[in-house]
């Protein structure tokens, strides 16, 4: 995969490019922040599926949840660190 910003030329970059970077760092965190979240959840359901069902359907759900979610947050970490990296190598190339 190649690095979008690569056709940019850092002479060329105005204010308004570089707020447009910042901005999409913000976004890249809020993205992350959104993966926990979902990982989280999707953990403490499982974790509620096991303890409170009586059933065993339920606990099979549950068993499935909590690695489920472990995935989830670890997907979320790989693309925020990959998307990171981008984005510094492009705010670089802008200073």
């Amino acid at each position: 995969m190649t690095n979008p910003y690569e056709r940019f030329n850092a002479e060329d970059l105005i204010l308004r490019d570089e707020l447009a970077i910042d901005r999409t760092l913000l976004a890249n965190e809020r993205t992350l922040l959104a993966y926990l979240r979902s990982g989280i959840g999707l953990m403490l359901a499982g974790v509620t599926f096991i303890q409170f069902s009586q059933d065993q359907w339920f606990k099979m759900v549950g068993i499935f949840c909590i690695p489920a979610s472990i995935i989830i947050i670890i997907i979320g970490g790989i693309r925020y660190r990959s998307m990171n990296s981008k984005i510094m190598r492009a705010k670089r190339n802008s200073d």
